[in-house]
């Protein structure tokens, strides 16, 4: 079994749950070993997060922490490794050049299920940074999926409650502005909403008329998959 390296922290909570999804699910699939993981939590100013979440300013400031933080996970004998956040992969290309091991994408693990699944109009919510970095566009161009994201405001609210989020802080009011931003999204003739941020499964949206995809366990699934290769 391959041994992965997680740059975690980005928020903790999601960092847990994406752990111990990979632990509990491998656990079923293959009982005669336990995962070999190693976690590094990015030690991020708080001042950064905020201004990248919230305000989509100065994510560029994040790129040295990643770099530092893969480059330990390599010296520490990951065989690959994962960052279970969709908006820093933007840096994914960098992170990929900073070390000599496979670093595993998220969006591209993404597309590939969506293909499969034979969703041809997509909803994402995410993180304005994500949408602004146009993330997943030229690879849904590649697979022929369209794609829907949410006006002005709905991406406003979004960033305020995805930085709740990442500082531990959920309540039902954000949820069901999620519920609403997802509830346009499907009047827009989506085929499905894929939460394209990881710390949003934290608010368990369900929505009885379009199917919901969370990013975080589309990864978790690849991410097993390859240990087990």
């Amino acid at each position: 079994m391959k041994k992965v390296g997680i740059i975690g922290g980005l928020g903790p909570e999601t960092t847990s749950e994406f752990y111990l999804d990979i632990v509990f699910t491998c656990q079923k699939l293959e009982r005669t070993a336990r995962p070999s993981v190693i976690i590094s939590s990015v030690p991020l100013p708080y001042k950064i997060e905020e201004d990248a979440i919230v305000k989509n300013l100065g994510i560029e400031r994040c790129l040295p922490f990643l770099i530092q933080e893969a480059g330990r996970l390599e010296n520490a004998g990951a065989d690959f490794i994962v960052m279970p956040c969709n908006s820093l992969h933007i840096f994914i290309e960098e992170i990929r050049k900073s070390v000599s091991i496979p670093v595993l994408s998220i969006v591209e693990e993404t597309v590939k299920f969506l293909k499969n699944n034979d969703m041809r109009t997509v909803g994402i919510v995410s993180t304005s940074a994500t949408i602004k970095n146009m993330l997943y566009e030229d690879a849904f161009k590649k697979n022929i999926i369209k794609y829907v994201a949410p006006n002005a405001l709905q991406q406003m609210k979004m960033g305020k409650f995805i930085h709740n989020l990442v500082n531990g802080r959920q309540n039902n009011k954000d949820r069901e502005e999620l519920i609403g931003i997802i509830d346009d999204l499907r009047s827009r003739k989506v085929d499905c909403v894929v939460l394209a941020c990881t710390d949003l499964q934290l608010l368990l949206p369900q929505h009885k008329d379009v199917r919901i995809f969370d990013t975080m366990k589309i990864f978790a699934d690849a991410t097993i998959n390859k240990m087990l290769k």
